[in-house]
């Protein structure tokens, strides 16, 4: 099975100069299924014997900006500038983009309207192919969204509610529009008038606009009542316990520890609130200060067996003993590679670029994976 993407955060420039790019919801829609239109005559015609799956976007918790679609364009993008290294300062795209240079863009929230342009954008996408393209290359059109998986912190009603408030906006945010038709109650209590709404035409095109749900997830957090933070649900993250313990082996990332049995709920959570085939698009793990150590040390990458060891047992319990849907498994990734704001530190490769020389060396993890595939995804499958 071949996949292709067909947007992963790279809005260009002089749309957003233009007119405010995904703050513009009537410019940029058109543009993106102009975009769509022109890549899909390309690839759907001239590769229709490679490839029978599209994502039409990666990341919602990652598009504009990176996973995809949704949410990392629209918080990393123009909410919280983490990519700028400044926690609550504006990105310099809102900055930029003011009300003297596009009038119609007052009066409103950047972050909750991006989103909004972005699921109208992914569905008129995916009208498109249905319309024009799917008869004859016969594949699948989907999106994929970011999302982690939320625990509560203990067994306390407020804590169990705080997770499924995680859980509506980090996943149902984009999530329950396309697969629901209808934004999270949550998010309608927590933003009121600040949530756009769809018109009745535009829900007709955007509930259903997905053959399968693409998954990018990497994590686990403990989530308790009371933050600060909107993108969170005013939820509080935590990796530790409430016994003191950390949930799972820290890796070169803040954000990042593994657990494996929460992916496993995840899946499960998925697949029954969605109903539909699951494919994880990322799923990955930075080893602690890995740049930093001997290329011979490295290449030892314990920590990313066991993450890979625990996340892989689980999702063979979740598909054969829970009954979810998995059509798809994607590491991330294949080589170390640019991650954005960490630069070349910050490795997630199960192969080990020497950055200088451009040498590259499969690590312990690489070699646990062909043999997991091997023993667990038949030839025809693969």
């Amino acid at each position: 099975m071949l996949s292709q993407t067909l947007y992963h955060w790279d809005l260009p420039q002089a749309l957003h100069d233009r007119y405010g790019g995904w703050l513009n919801k009537d410019e940029i829609v058109q543009d993106y299924v102009h975009y769509a239109k022109a890549s899909c005559r390309v690839i759907f015609t001239r590769m229709v014997e490679m490839s029978k799956n599209t994502v039409v976007r990666s990341a919602s918790r990652l598009s504009e900006t990176e996973s995809s679609t949704g949410a990392y364009s629209t918080v990393m993008g123009h909410g919280v500038s983490q990519f700028w290294g400044m926690e609550g300062v504006s990105s310099p795209q809102d900055d930029q983009a003011t009300e003297n240079d596009h009038p119609k863009l007052a009066n409103s929230t950047p972050p909750h309207r991006v989103g909004h342009s972005v699921i109208l954008s992914h569905a008129y996408a995916v009208r498109l192919y249905r319309e024009e393209f799917k008869a004859v290359q016969g594949g699948q059109i989907g999106i994929t969204l970011n999302g982690d998986w939320a625990m509560p912190y203990d067994d306390s009603p407020q804590n169990v509610e705080a997770a499924q408030h995680a859980l509506d906006v980090v996943i149902g945010w984009f999530a329950d529009p396309i697969y629901l038709g209808h934004y999270p109650e949550y998010m309608k209590q927590m933003l009121q008038e600040r949530l756009p709404e769809f018109t009745p035409e535009e829900l007709k095109v955007v509930k259903g606009s997905s053959d399968f749900y693409g998954m990018n997830t990497y994590t686990t957090h403990l989530c308790r009542a009371g933050g600060d933070d909107e993108f969170q649900g005013f939820v509080e993250y935590t990796f530790i316990r409430p016994d003191g313990t950390q949930l799972g082996t820290q890796a070169h990332c803040a954000w990042l520890q593994d657990y494996p049995e929460g992916f496993r709920d995840l899946l499960n959570y998925i697949w029954k609130r969605y109903k539909l085939p699951i494919y994880v698009t990322e799923n990955g793990f930075a080893v602690k200060d890995e740049s930093s150590k001997p290329i011979e040390e490295a290449l030892q990458d314990n920590d990313r067996v066991n993450y890979f060891k625990g996340n892989t047992a689980s999702l063979k319990a979740a598909v054969l003993e829970d009954g979810v849907d998995v059509r798809a498994y994607f590491p991330w990734s294949f080589l170390d590679n640019f991650e954005w704001a960490d630069g070349y530190i910050t490795r997630f490769g199960v192969t080990y670029v020497d950055y200088e020389t451009q040498q590259r060396y499969p690590k312990e993890s690489a070699k646990f994976l062909v043999k997991w595939f091997g023993d667990n995804v038949h030839a025809g499958d693969r």
